[in-house]
C-alpha cells in the first residue's frame, strides 16, 4: 500500500486513530531511545551524575526527568563503558551489555508517553475534522488551532502524572506512601502544585505544535502536487514530518533550553534543597546574563538529531496506520 488516504479521515474512527498513534509512538520510541541512551551514557562518563542530580531523558515522544539515585545503585546510566564516541558507544554497549541495554529506562517512560501521544494525535484529528466542517477544508488556520489545542490538552493531562512518576522513581515509594505524599503536598501547597513546571512545558510545546502542524500540512500538500500524487505516500509524510519538525525545533529551541533548566531546577530544589528561580522568564534572563542570546540556542544539533527522525517516524507510521484502517473500513462497507 504505497498511498495513504488523507481524504478518508472521516472513515477512521477515534478508536482507530488512537490505535494508529499508539503503534506510531511505540515504533518512534524504539528508534529514538537508543540515541538518547547513548547520549546520556557519554554524558555520565565525562561528568558522573551525583545523587539527587537530574538529567533529561527522551524517548522521542516526550522528555522525562530522571533523578539520580544513591551511589551504590545500579542505575543504567552509571555503568562504566570507556567510550571514545557515539559509534564506539553503540558498538561496545551491544557487544558487552547486549542489545537490550540500548532501551534502558524505556518501559516506565512509555507509561507516560503513550497516553500523551494518543490524546494529542486523536484530538488533533478530531478537532481538524470539526473545524473543517465549520471553516472549510482549505482554511490555513485549522492546523494551528487544532495543533495548539490538542497539545495544550495533552500536556495539561499528563503534567501531574509525570510529576508523580518522577517522585515514585526517585523515592521508591509504594502506592500507599505515594498517596500520603501527594495528599500532604496538596494540603500544604494546593492542587495547583501538581502542575509545577507546566508553564515552561506549554511555552515550548504549544508553539512547537502550532508550527509543526501548519508546516506539515503545507509541505504535504505541496509535495503531493509536485509529485502528482492524489494522496500522501509514506515518503511524503516522512519527509514533511522531518522538515516541519526541524523548523519547529529550531524556532522553539530557547523554550526547550528554559524548560530543561526549569525541570531540573524543580527537582533539585526538592531533592537537594537548592533554591529555584521564580519563573520561566527569570530562568531565561539568567541564561542570557550568563551565556548571552547564544545560550538560548545551545544544543541545536542534538535537538535536531532527535526531533527530526522522531517527527518523521511518528507521523508517517501514524498516517500509514490510519490509511490501513481507512482501506479496511472501505472494504467492509463494500462487503457488508
Amino acid at each position: 500500500m504505497s498511498e495513504m488516504s488523507n481524504s478518508n479521515f472521516s472513515k477512521t474512527t477515534s478508536i482507530q486513530q488512537a490505535i494508529a498513534s499508539c503503534c506510531g509512538a511505540i515504533i518512534t520510541s524504539l528508534f529514538v531511545t537508543p540515541l538518547d541512551v547513548v547520549k546520556t551514557r557519554l554524558q555520565a562518563q565525562s561528568n558522573p551524575f551525583p545523587k539527587g542530580k537530574c538529567f533529561v531523558y527522551s524517548s522521542g515522544l516526550m522528555d522525562h526527568i530522571c533523578v539520580c539515585e544513591s551511589g551504590d545503585s545500579k542505575g543504567w546510566y552509571k555503568k562504566n563503558g570507556h567510550f571514545k564516541g557515539t559509534l564506539d558507544a553503540f558498538v561496545k554497549i551491544i557487544k558487552i551489555e547486549g542489545i537490550k541495554s540500548l532501551w534502558s529506562g524505556l518501559p516506565p517512560t512509555l507509561i507516560m508517553a503513550l497516553p500523551t501521544t494518543v490524546i494529542y494525535f486523536t484530538c488533533y484529528d478530531q478537532l481538524s475534522e470539526a473545524l473543517k466542517s465549520r471553516l472549510g477544508k482549505d482554511n490555513d488556520h485549522i492546523p494551528i488551532v487544532a495543533g495548539s489545542l490538542s497539545r495544550f490538552g495533552s500536556v495539561t493531562v499528563v503534567s501531574p502524572l509525570e510529576l508523580i512518576r518522577t517522585r515514585m522513581q526517585y523515592r521508591k515509594l509504594s502506592y500507599k506512601q505515594l498517596h500520603m505524599c501527594i495528599s500532604s503536598k496538596v494540603a500544604r501547597d494546593g492542587w495547583l502544585s501538581l502542575w509545577r513546571g507546566w508553564s515552561s512545558t506549554v511555552l515550548r510545546d504549544v508553539p512547537f505544535s502550532a508550527m509543526y502542524w501548519y508546516n506539515y500540512e503545507r509541505f504535504k500538500k505541496m509535495m503531493c502536487k509536485n509529485l502528482g500524487a492524489h494522496e500522501p505516500t509514506f515518503f511524503i509524510a516522512f519527509t514533511s514530518g522531518a522538515a516541519s519538525g526541524s523548523i519547529a525545533a529550531v524556532i522553539t529551541l530557547p523554550f526547550d533550553v528554559v524548560k530543561t533548566h526549569r525541570q531540573t531546577e524543580l527537582w533539585e530544589s526538592e531533592t537537594l534543597k537548592i533554591p529555584q528561580s521564580a519563573s520561566t522568564w527569570a530562568v531565561m534572563r539568567k541564561i542570557v546574563a550568563k551565556n548571552g542570546i547564544a545560550g538560548l540556542f545551545a544544543g541545536v544539533g542534538p535537538r535536531l538529531f532527535k526531533v527530526a527522525p522522531a517527527c518523521a517516524i511518528m507521523i508517517s507510521t501514524y498516517e500509514y496506520g490510519k490509511s490501513f484502517f481507512s482501506h479496511l473500513n472501505e472494504k467492509s462497507n463494500q462487503h457488508p
